[in-house]
């Protein structure tokens, strides 16, 4: 789960294009400490001194021409503003987050909500001090702002300030780990979004109902929805895909609707809704299999032999590992990160080649690697052109990165893709690997390989059906008893779930 606490921001009204006139501040509190619920109120009269109108940066008024299509009489949107920005050691890396009133749409069963919209992870100034400069033709920063609707409450009439808070901590982990958000993305957060009881505990990523893509002097700009959901939603999304789901939540207005608006009070899932979108589901994924072809998790593994660990079931939490995790080189982190990266969109392109140099999705035909790459020269590090392979291997994994092993055995295997875990402690990854994926450095022969810290497992079909059976019910983490562990010595192949302090010390 990412981090969702906020720095210091006040509410305000928004500075607005150069030649329409600021009003002064109206109100101001900090979202992360009690409100201040002091008013600041304009001068007795307006004439007494004429406002100094600020500069707008070009980033800024690009986001604003894009909103103003949709809210004309809407110029000047109350914000959440960063007091201390970003680009001065700010702990925020949004500047603003615009908040506007929508009345909805009555006759397509549209409520009237709140919706939000970030300015700061596309390029807001153009000078540096946030993104590196980019041309025109280039996405500007990351190439996208986030947005969000949150149903309004019968009688309420300022918006919350929870999403803001959210749009913050999802933008820090933009920032930190340079992965871009895409429609059909989605985010386990496993814990209310607005910190009640709520059901809607996790998110997807969709484009924004209104906000179409646009275009700024540095840069085009899209506009990623969030959506809120339940965790059975979370999970159809990740054994299935993210737009699939998206289109069930449009079906039902109470659950979205064509705008896909989040409304904080559903208590009762899609499924629950109409009885008929578990069928669509499980075709979905029979005949689909799933789009996410990576995930960041708790996963340890090593050379081990199987038929030990039969005898040791109650044993393992107390084992200790004193060696050293090896470690990823800056060079092969980027290598994994953007494998991982494409993973996680919404599937552009039909994930079934892996190139053993890049860890990358690729669409042209790739070669088996030897244990000697020719390709890579003198300087670079030895552990990025070795390959060993293991005669037997143990993986281990906590009991929320495991939940996940029927999806990448149900969803990517059985239809002859692959699937990563990397790992989020040491950013070690392990690779699961069909037979059909081309470009792999494991064959029939050495079914278990290394390449620096990047672990591939060749699973072969027969087997790959049988761990989708006996592994089924790991999707459920609460059947799970930890230290739970699996054998199957002829394959020289066990795999363990253990508790996640376990998995820590291990790394």
């Amino acid at each position: 789960m990412m981090s969702s606490n906020s720095g210091q921001s006040e509410i305000s009204k928004s500075n607005k294009p150069a030649e329409v006139e600021l009003p002064p501040h109206q109100l101001s509190h900090s979202t992360t400490s009690q409100p201040d619920s002091r008013v600041i109120h304009p001068p007795a009269s307006s004439s007494a001194r004429t406002p100094v109108q600020p500069s707008v940066p070009p980033g800024v008024l690009a986001v604003y021409n894009a909103c103003s299509s949709i809210y004309k009489t809407q110029p000047n949107p109350l914000q959440v503003t960063a007091v201390r920005k970003y680009w001065l050691d700010g702990p925020d890396p949004l500047d603003y987050i615009s908040m506007y009133e929508n009345a909805g749409n009555e006759s397509r069963h549209i409520p009237p909500h709140w919706h939000y919209v970030s300015l700061g992870l596309s390029d807001l100034h153009g000078d540096g001090r946030v993104h590196e400069r980019s041309a025109a033709d280039e996405a500007s920063g990351y190439g996208f702002e986030l947005t969000f609707r949150l149903k309004r409450e019968p009688g309420e009439t300022a918006p919350p300030t929870w999403p803001a808070v959210l749009m913050q901590a999802l933008a820090r982990y933009v920032f930190q780990s340079d992965n871009i958000l895409q429609s059909g993305d989605h985010v386990s957060w496993h814990s209310p979004l607005d910190q009640t009881e709520s059901r809607i505990q996790h998110m997807l990523m969709a484009e924004d109902a209104q906000l179409y893509p646009t275009q700024s002097p540095f840069g085009f700009v899209n506009f990623i929805q969030i959506v809120g959901v339940c965790t059975e939603e979370l999970k159809a999304a990740q054994h299935w895909n993210g737009p699939g789901v998206l289109e069930l939540l449009r079906n039902i207005s109470s659950a979205g609707g064509p705008w896909l608006i989040t409304d904080m009070r559903r208590g009762e899932t899609i499924f629950d809704l109409d009885s008929s979108f578990q069928e669509r589901l499980e075709q979905g994924i029979e005949q689909e299999g799933s789009n996410l072809s990576g995930v960041s998790g708790f996963i340890y593994w090593e050379e081990a032999q199987p038929n030990e660990d039969e005898t040791r079931n109650t044993e393992l939490c107390a084992q200790q590992n004193n060696s050293v995790s090896p470690q990823l080189s800056a060079t092969d982190t980027e290598k994994i990160k953007s494998m991982l990266q494409k993973g996680l969109r919404s599937g552009h392109h039909q994930p079934n080649q892996l190139n053993s140099r890049t860890g990358c999705d690729q669409s042209s035909e790739s070669a088996r690697k030897d244990s000697l790459d020719s390709n890579y020269t003198a300087d670079q590090p030895i552990e990025l052109v070795r390959t060993k392979s293991l005669d037997s291997l143990h993986l281990k994994f906590n009991s929320e990165t495991g939940a996940l092993l029927p999806l990448a055995l149900r969803g990517r295997l059985k239809h002859g893709r692959h699937f990563t875990f990397k790992n989020s402690l040491n950013e070690s990854a392990v690779t699961l690997v069909s037979p059909s994926v081309d470009g792999a450095i494991v064959d029939n022969e050495h079914k278990y390989a290394i390449h620096g810290t990047w672990l591939q497992v060749l699973l072969q079909e027969d087997f790959i059906q049988q761990l989708t059976q006996e592994l089924d019910f790991l999707s459920e983490q609460n059947q799970v008893k930890e230290p739970e562990v699996f054998c199957w010595p002829e394959h020289k192949l066990s795999i363990s779930i253990l508790p996640e302090s376990l998995i820590n010390s291990l790394n």
